[in-house]
């Protein structure tokens, strides 16, 4: 038996013992009561419905909280597109030393105390990277706490804005599989490969330069380096880069970028980081040259 038909009944005894209101009346107050109802649930469910928008616009970061952009999720890639090629060596590139701690000077307008992506360069790596005081391929006197093979290449993925550059996406062909937030560089330590003279050298990319900070038409596509007070140098390299190939500033090598899985173990590549022969420790073992690049 329904609800409405248990009320019914009940109606009916109570008009049968106190015959008091007509039972048609009493249906008419239930229907108009069973409509009154029917319209609250109406407005119920759409006032709860309109709520639960609200609160998707205003804290639309629950369905994202890690706030991606919209093209980090769908990304339509063409393999026939330039930039998206295996890397190439570029060759006949004029190379330029520099150090962390160098001071302005002659062709060098930057201080390097700091860096593009770190401005407490010197500190992290453990103080001067002296070009001229050496042991072996590290600055006399320390053991640097970064890398000593560090390079610079003229392009800044992060503008002056502390945000990506509009077209870094676009030309950096690992750039969503390294993509960790607006403002952080995925260029910073990126790999390269460095041949000079039958000797092949392996490099992180730490700073930016020579000169120029936007010319990705060169470092990822297939442009010349612009021309500039260094004879139109591309190529910034560290000491230790230096003294691996045996090669003095103004030299010109051929470079490419490489994964890290493709660099072979040596004086850059050590656990600790402590590169190189460093006193106390046995040395480094002796290692296959990778292939050097053909014409």
């Amino acid at each position: 038996m329904t609800v409405n038909s248990r009320i019914l009944m009940f109606m009916k005894k109570t008009l049968k013992m106190h015959s008091i209101i007509p039972f048609s009346a009493l249906l008419s107050l239930l229907t108009l009561g069973n409509s009154i109802a029917a319209g609250l649930t109406e407005r119920l469910n759409h006032s709860h419905e309109s709520f639960l928008e609200n609160r998707r616009e205003a804290l639309s970061g629950l369905s994202d909280p890690f706030g991606v952009p919209a093209a980090a999720r769908i990304v339509l890639e063409d393999p026939s597109d330039g930039f998206r090629r295996e890397a190439a060596w570029k060759r006949n590139v004029v190379a330029t030393v520099f150090w962390v701690g160098e001071q302005p000077a002659g062709n060098n307008p930057t201080p390097n105390d700091k860096s593009a992506w770190d401005p407490n360069w010197q500190s992290n790596f453990g103080g001067y990277d002296d070009p001229n005081n050496r042991s072996g391929f590290l600055p006399q006197g320390f053991v640097p706490a970064l890398n000593p093979f560090y390079i610079a290449l003229p392009y800044n993925d992060i503008g002056k804005d502390f945000r990506h550059r509009p077209e870094a996406s676009e030309v950096i062909p690992w750039f969503w599989e390294h993509y960790q937030g607006e403002g952080i560089s995925v260029c910073k330590g990126r790999w390269i490969a460095i041949h000079h003279n039958a000797r092949v050298c392996y490099a992180q990319w730490e700073d930016v330069g020579p000169f120029e900070i936007d010319h990705f038409e060169y470092v990822f596509g297939n442009q010349d380096a612009r021309q500039n007070l260094n004879e139109g140098a591309g190529l910034d390299i560290s000491p230790a880069v230096r003294d691996y190939l045996k090669m003095d500033s103004g030299q010109r090598v051929e470079w490419k970028f490489v994964e890290e899985y493709e660099v072979p173990r040596g004086p850059w590549k050590n656990s600790g980081f402590h590169p190189g022969n460093i006193p106390g420790e046995p040395p480094l073992p002796n290692f296959n040259e990778p292939a050097l690049p053909t014409r």
